[in-house]
């Protein structure tokens, strides 16, 4: 699949991002790399191998203590710690900037 510059730069605008040209092309390179290497794995004969939720077995699972309802925090209990509060909640730094 060909990348092209104007594709990674509506890609970039999904994300919001501004990109110069140097990074476009830069990009697209990159993208069209991956995309070979993805139709590489395609290639791979996977219909005897299980579907699995994660790669790493913990192997743990055995050990975690039974998941029981139990007592909850007071309100004003955990108010008491934070830094900031206002009508009964947390106060934290604005995150989402336009």
């Amino acid at each position: 699949m060909k990348i092209t510059p104007e594709k990674v730069q509506y890609i970039a605008n999904l994300a919001n991002l501004k990109l110069s040209e140097e990074d476009t092309s830069r990009y697209a390179q990159d993208m069209a790399k991956i995309l070979e290497y993805v139709e590489q794995l395609n290639e791979l004969d996977t219909r005897d191998v299980e579907p699995m939720a994660q790669i790493l077995h913990s192997g743990n699972q055995e050990q975690l203590r039974e998941d029981l309802p139990g007592t909850s925090l007071k309100q004003e209990d955990a108010l008491r710690c934070a830094p900031s509060t206002g009508a009964g909640y947390f106060k934290v730094p604005k995150v989402i900037v336009r």
